[in-house]
């Protein structure tokens, strides 16, 4: 009896903990408070900000800002309309270009995001910058870093929240805030699923069209993505992102409903 009661309790937390991603209206565990983790990602984007170079270049650097706060309008525009401006409490947005050749963009929880100067190229113009910073900005409006820190919670914890955790192992607690956006090793290289990367996929699209840039871009900016590995083992940015035939696949698939959000 007393182990069916643990089991119903805990499916009934399990139950409070779900949350409702935006636009897909996917159910995903939330063990872990936004809150938690938004404190963390200030801690650690202040710090890697101290540890690596801006772009040296104003008229890039002001591209990402243009384009980012874009975004960041048609979030918040988005958000506000459907009843879920609480979403964005706390966030902080924050825009920056860093000198690195590495082809990587990521955007932490509370909307602090950097795109890399080797990303640049790929991206070509404004359009494609977009592409890519739509769908990471997606990934932070998702809370695809609470899912998979909450997946952690639930394997090795029990379900427990991280504030429960905290309580009595406050080493683990931090652990697994941190390793929700990669932070303490190697910031922003996020190992989201293949269902996640899908689903910024969608949301970025329609955040870049609501943003006023042809949502149509994604498709050969992606192209690009795949050709940038030259046949090799694919950029970081690519590892665990859905192969090239489904991505386009997929694409066109979310492309009318981008559509209706783009505004020339």
């Amino acid at each position: 009896m007393y182990k069916k009661i643990v089991t119903l309790s805990l499916a009934v937390s399990m139950l409070a903990a779900c949350t409702t991603v935006p636009i897909t209206g996917r159910r995903t565990i939330s063990l872990v408070s936004e809150a938690e983790l938004q404190a963390m990602s200030y801690q650690a984007y202040d710090q890697f900000l101290k540890e690596n170079k801006l772009s040296r270049s104003a008229q890039e650097s002001a591209m990402v800002k243009r384009v980012g706060q874009r975004i960041q309008s048609a979030v918040e525009r988005y958000m506000a309309q459907n009843n879920m401006s609480d979403r964005l409490q706390g966030y902080q947005w924050e825009f920056n270009l860093i000198e690195d050749e590495q082809v990587n963009a990521w955007a932490m929880s509370g909307g602090k995001t950097v795109v890399y100067t080797g990303l640049l190229p790929i991206a070509k113009n404004e359009t494609g910058l977009a592409v890519v910073m739509g769908h990471e900005i997606a990934h932070a409006i998702a809370q695809h870093g609470n899912e998979r820190a909450s997946q952690q919670m639930l394997q090795q914890f029990g379900g427990s929240t991280l504030s429960a955790l905290a309580g009595t192992n406050p080493g683990a607690a931090q652990s697994i805030a941190m390793a929700a956006y990669g932070v303490g090793s190697q910031v922003g290289l996020l190992k989201f699923g293949r269902n996640q990367e899908t689903e910024a996929d969608k949301l970025g699209l329609i955040f870049m069209a609501m943003a006023g840039y042809d949502p149509q871009a994604a498709i050969p900016f992606w192209e690009r993505m795949e050709a940038a590995s030259g046949g090799q083992a694919p950029p970081e940015f690519l590892s665990t992102h859905p192969g090239a035939a489904t991505r386009q696949s997929d694409l066109r698939k979310f492309m009318p409903e981008a559509l209706t959000y783009y505004k020339k």
